[in-house]
């Protein structure tokens, strides 16, 4: 039986000029977002704002995360033109923050590292006052292809757990969770001054002792910022909602993350990766900017 989803998970959309404009842009510049390619509940909100996060790489994945709306199966050939067309959007939205991330490219032999870093490079040429988050795939834990990534100086690297362990074979069958956490102690590894940044989606039947587990694990591999959502199933044909988790939960959740020692926490229904991204980042580069003052840097 379907569960009727409670008041808390229910948002008015409400379409204006800025959010038809946002979409008119896209368009025209042949961009895709995952805002749009996974469903995502915000979309109106953050189109309203004039932001968007990209999604590189194409729409197609080659995995079969059974949680994502994005389409899985054989992707097209890498577009050599989309990191100019992306800086262009970026710079016609007016945005300080950008947040990229992509489907998972298994069929390129560096996962797709190098479109990423050239599109950062890109940015960094041509608008040097934007910050840089990137969400990337796991590239099969090779160090190498992250290392591409990460020397092309991102700001905050983001790798999504998503889940529990114990759920990843219904979830994301064709990931490890082991795997997306050498990921994240990697990226420190290679770049000890990025912050790393990691999520999670609860209502899928993980216990709260599971959900306590994550969040160590996350904190014993340096990562500095965690994301926990409401799981929402985009389509009958994706896991099932096992429970919506209520606002509270979420508030004793968050609590908990910052004890551990967490930079910085979102929790909350409508929570996601890049949702409100900038204010996570302009937060934590206040606290090293207020850090260095204190110490005379």
């Amino acid at each position: 039986m379907q569960k009727i989803r409670p008041d808390w998970l229910k948002k008015r959309i409400k379409i204006d000029d800025q959010q038809i404009r946002v979409h008119e842009l896209l368009d025209g510049l042949h961009l895709n977002t995952v805002c749009q390619s996974a469903v995502c509940p915000n979309i109106a909100e953050c189109f309203a704002k004039g932001t968007a996060t990209f999604m590189i790489l194409g729409n197609i994945c080659t995995r079969n995360c059974r949680f994502c709306a994005i389409e899985s199966g054989k992707p097209l050939p890498i577009d050599d033109d989309e990191p100019r067309r992306l800086a262009l959007a970026v710079k016609e939205m007016g945005l300080k923050h950008v947040v990229i991330t992509s489907v998972t490219r298994d069929d390129l032999p560096d996962g797709g590292a190098s479109h990423f870093a050239k599109t950062i490079n890109e940015l960094h040429k041509n608008l040097s006052y934007a910050t840089i988050e990137v969400l990337t795939p796991d590239f099969k834990g090779d160090e190498s292809a992250l290392s591409i990534v990460l020397k092309s100086k991102p700001d905050i690297f983001n790798h999504n757990v998503e889940t529990v362990p114990r759920l990843y074979p219904k979830v994301r069958p064709m990931a490890d969770y082991d795997r997306s956490l050498s990921v994240l102690e990697k990226a420190k590894k290679i770049d000890p001054q990025i912050y790393t940044k990691s999520g999670i989606m609860i209502g899928l039947s993980e216990t709260r002792s599971e959900i306590s587990q994550v969040l160590k694990d996350l904190i014993a591999v340096g990562c500095d910022i965690i994301t926990i959502g409401q799981y929402l199933s985009p389509s009958n044909l994706h896991v099932r909602i096992h429970e919506y988790i209520s606002p509270e939960v979420f508030k004793d959740i968050e609590y908990e993350a910052r004890e551990l020692g967490f930079s910085y926490v979102a929790s909350g229904p409508f929570v996601r990766s890049s949702f409100n991204a900038e204010e996570a980042f302009e937060f934590l580069r206040n606290i090293n900017r207020r850090v260095k003052s204190e110490k005379g840097y």
